[in-house]
């Protein structure tokens, strides 16, 4: 993909991920919530969807969800990961986000379930998506936002800026809610719908959250991260500054998840269209109760 910026190793992902598929379902509870969202927002459609993709498939829970609802047909669950897929049901497919092998309009639905935040090229990814679905055709997508982890990220800069006198990043950075939806219009897609919710999770201490982390296969994948291991040092001051700084009553951390859902729609005739200027039947004063008064004539004070 040449001119778009490698933000993420995508090969030490896969990796990392492929590493994990023994121990994600131990922590899969952030993709646990964002099937059962899946599920409530499609059982309200009332339309069929006979051929759908989950894109990024981690543990299968969101096509399961997806595909248990009586208006879904086949699912076919990809993810860069083979060793994920291995333990799944149905049609698999082994791809990359990046560089989809669907056919044009091949497809009525396309969900993806915190995955994409970790794609390089999101415009070029989300022009694929729409043009591998037919018109009408629905995109439901949940991924992390920017204040993902924000505990997490002040707390590892203060301590290793104190102790090693800089920091590298260590926090992958996330969509922001407020450019999602121009990124769909962008992308080609009708009728953007983009929504945020936060999930706050308790841990004992910053080692029991980067346990969970590791076991999900999320740990840091930048491309310009440091390649030298943080020291015990650093991680132990870490781990004060978060319990200093954000730790309850109890003594437990919160680690915070934003996870942005988008939704938008393949364009169709069918679908609900903008009047076009001036074919409205009624004044705008007249629906509102008021009275009109031309541009440039200035109001006359109430007596």
């Amino acid at each position: 993909m040449p001119g778009v910026p490698v933000i993420f190793d995508r090969a030490l992902l896969a990796r990392r991920r492929a590493r994990a598929a023994n121990s994600m379902a131990s922590a899969d509870f952030l993709l646990k919530a964002v099937a059962e969202d899946f599920a409530d927002r499609l059982s309200m459609i009332k339309r069929d969807f006979d051929h759908a993709a989950d894109l990024g498939a981690h543990t299968g829970l969101v096509a399961d969800a997806v595909g248990a609802l009586p208006n879904v047909g086949m699912v076919v669950r990809t993810d860069r990961s083979p060793e994920l897929l291995l333990r799944q049901p149905g049609l698999r497919l082994a791809c990359d986000e990046e560089l989809l092998p669907f056919a044009a309009e091949s497809l009525d639905l396309v969900v993806s379930g915190l995955s994409l935040q970790w794609v390089n090229d999101l415009p070029g990814t989300l022009a694929q998506i729409a043009a591998a679905i037919k018109p009408d055709g629905l995109f439901l997508a949940a991924l992390l936002g920017g204040d993902t982890l924000h505990e997490l990220r002040q707390a590892l800069t203060v301590a290793e800026s104190e102790i090693s006198g800089g920091a590298s990043p260590r926090v992958s950075p996330f969509v922001d809610v407020r450019d999602m939806g121009a990124l769909l219009q962008r992308a080609g897609f009708a009728l953007p719908v983009t929504d945020t919710d936060r999930l706050v999770a308790r841990y004992d201490d910053l080692f029991a959250l980067m346990r969970d982390l590791r076991a999900t296969g999320a740990t840091n994948v930048l491309a310009e991260r440091s390649r030298k291991p943080l020291s015990r040092a650093v991680l132990s001051r870490a781990a004060e500054i978060y319990a200093e700084r954000f730790a309850a009553e109890d003594g437990r951390i919160p680690a915070t998840f934003e996870i942005v859902t988008a939704t938008g729609w393949r364009p169709h005739e069918s679908q609900q269209q903008p009047l076009s200027p001036g074919s409205a039947r009624v004044r705008l004063a007249d629906a509102l109760g008021t009275m009109e008064i031309p541009a440039g004539e200035k109001t006359r004070p109430r007596r």
